[in-house]
């Protein structure tokens, strides 16, 4: 693309460096024509939509976009933006909070699998199975002899769903200290979203530097060829969207999705019908 876009794209964590999480790689480097990534980005979502037809139609592949980040990185906006150029009929949101008594009561992952895209669907976890091993590590809800071992389950779940068809993309939004303190002030200073404010979000401000290393576990040990994380920098929220949607196309583009032929028993019926 021109106007400075065609080096603007997703790549795999790159495990043989260490992770920048700092603030700078929470933003891009560079000038970028702003009204060039507009134009860019609805034209990608436009594709979107024609994507999801053919890969709902060919039913083949399902699937999930994992979406994980501190507060107000800007999960419900990349579902919000990104995914509302789909068809509803295809797509299933997923949000994960708290576990209830009952999922307390299985496997951490009993709730995540029940939730995984069938074949043909697009799928997305607004936060997910991850916050086991984050959440829950940075907060001390459970042991580390407990949580550490479900790095290995992660994997092996998630290579079970690529097994069976399941296309996995994982993205942690990274915003910066500075750009989440922003957001969060304006939720603060909004009466319509004042109440999405939780005194969890200041305690979590506390905890940045210990969610810094557990995320940058995350993405070391869970960052697969077939379950790939992405760290998107999300302190600019076209750019996030852009970048998102980009790789959502190159990825469904890679499945080579086609409508499926019509049955020919229906095109017999359906000859000269009125």
């Amino acid at each position: 693309m021109s106007n400075g876009l065609s080096s603007l794209q997703l790549s795999p964590v790159d495990l043989s460096q260490k992770i920048k999480l700092g603030s700078k790689a929470a933003s891009i480097e560079g000038p970028i024509d702003k009204t060039a990534l507009q134009a860019a980005t609805s034209t990608l979502l436009a594709r979107l939509n024609e994507l999801q037809e053919m890969f709902h139609a060919d039913g083949r592949h399902a699937l999930l976009l994992v979406l994980q980040g501190r507060d107000a990185s800007g999960k419900d906006g990349v579902i919000r933006t990104v995914y509302g150029a789909f068809n509803p009929i295809g797509v299933h949101v997923a949000a994960f909070g708290p576990p209830t008594p009952l999922e307390l009561r299985h496997d951490f992952l009993w709730r995540v699998h029940q939730l995984v895209p069938p074949r043909g669907m697009v799928g997305v976890f607004n936060r997910s199975h991850y916050e086991d091993v984050l959440a829950v590590r940075v907060r001390e809800l459970a042991p580390e002899n407990v949580w550490r071992a479900r790095f290995d389950h992660i994997n092996t779940f998630e290579r079970m769903l690529t097994d069976s068809g399941v296309i996995i993309r994982k993205c942690m939004l990274h915003v910066s200290r500075e750009a989440q303190h922003e957001r969060l002030q304006a939720r603060l200073d909004d009466p319509t979203k004042n109440w999405k404010f939780r005194l969890d979000d200041l305690k979590d401000r506390d905890r940045w530097d210990a969610y810094t290393d557990a995320y940058r576990e995350v993405l070391e040990r869970c960052s697969t060829p077939s379950a790939p994380w992405y760290v998107v920098p999300s302190d600019d929220k076209t750019v996030r969207n852009y970048l998102i949607a980009q790789m959502l196309v190159d990825t469904l583009e890679s499945t080579k999705s086609t409508f499926p032929p019509m049955d020919e028993a229906v095109r017999t019926a359906a000859a000269g019908f009125d």
